[in-house]
């Protein structure tokens, strides 16, 4: 029998590096605010309980949340991780294991989180936490390990030593830790650290203390993990997601000419043998049947195409249909005398 899992999902954040008025996790990542990839991903690994951690902003952040079935957890106070999670326990009362997550990482995959589940239970470990390798590692939490590899603690950027701020492995931010274990420990970390918070990361060195199995979930691409902080790495997780869409709408059979300047929304559909030329845009719920082409620089938003139909370059169509097989000229631009 699977054990039953919940998710907790931190969302209560400022995002200060944004430099936003807005709270980051509703900052738009290919079509959507951050937060919704987050959510369909724990939806696509099989966890079918899920609450989210919402303090800055909250209704703002809970907006966003309408048709999700999760439960909203209010964090009063911005008093570190490891208080966020506290805050959720009767959230997670009906569970055996808790998948901690952030919800500023858009990247993180389905498959990933499947993969470190399998592992955890494969261990039978109390503590699964998932790691990457960085080349520079700056800011984020270091691993600790022994020479066996097993993981002793983890050390925040404020609090390492410089010998651990060489360390390239870091934290991913994302657990999959024994319900009872997990919010036992909680309750016994202190704020003796350069923030004054209730660190999550200080459950580590506790089940290592308590002798319990730690076991570490390395995943190897570390884009796909880390948390989005800022315009730069905003815009990054963009290309990256239109880069797999576009991935698997030409696996589908769809032509893309310029696959790097083609956007096309995850909620539109495109039918086989249709090529789309550079620069296009669908976005609404648009749908293009097959054996189509649109022409450059194309804009259509919540429109209708049937099957072998032409549309123009640099046609811009909105909330229209075009019968199949119909020819829409170019738009050009007009010339002065």
């Amino acid at each position: 029998m699977h054990p039953s899992i919940t998710a907790v999902v931190l969302a209560a954040g400022k995002g200060t590096r944004m430099k936003s008025a807005r709270a980051k996790v509703l900052h738009e990542v290919f079509f959507r605010p951050m937060l919704h990839h987050v959510l369909h991903t724990v939806q696509e690994a099989g966890i079918d309980r899920c609450a989210v951690i919402v303090g800055h902003q909250r209704q703002e952040v809970l907006g966003v949340l309408e048709g999700f079935p999760i439960s909203p957890v209010v964090q009063e106070e911005q008093l570190g991780t490891g208080h966020a999670v506290l805050c959720a326990e009767t959230a997670c009362a009906q569970t055996d294991l808790v998948m901690i997550l952030c919800g500023d990482t858009p990247l993180l995959q389905a498959a990933t989180l499947r993969a470190m589940i399998a592992a955890h239970q494969g261990q039978r470990a109390q503590l699964t936490l998932m790691t990457t390798l960085l080349d520079q590692p700056f800011g984020y939490g270091r691993i600790l390990s022994d020479g066996h590899g097993a993981v002793l603690a983890i050390v925040e950027e404020k609090d390492a030593s410089d010998e651990q701020r060489r360390i390239r492995e870091i934290n991913a931010g994302v657990y999959l830790v024994d319900r009872a274990f997990l919010f036992a420990a909680l309750r016994q970390v202190g704020v003796d650290n350069s923030q004054g918070e209730v660190y999550l990361t200080d459950i580590v060195a506790i089940a290592n203390r308590q002798g319990l199995t730690v076991h570490k979930f390395t995943h190897p691409e570390a884009i796909d993990v880390l948390g989005v902080n800022s315009r730069i790495e905003l815009a990054q997780a963009h290309a990256t997601l239109q880069r797999r869409h576009n991935r698997s709408l030409m696996l589908a059979g769809v032509t893309l000419l310029a696959p790097e300047t083609t956007l096309i929304a995850p909620d539109c559909q495109v039918g086989q043998d249709t090529v789309v030329e550079g620069g296009v845009t669908l976005s609404g719920g648009a749908v293009v049947g097959a054996n189509c082409r649109i022409g450059s620089g194309g804009v259509l938003h919540a429109c209708r195409i049937d099957q072998g139909t032409t549309i123009g370059a640099n046609s811009v169509l909105e909330h229209c249909s075009i019968a199949a097989g119909s020819v829409i000229a170019p738009l050009t631009g007009q010339k002065g005398n």
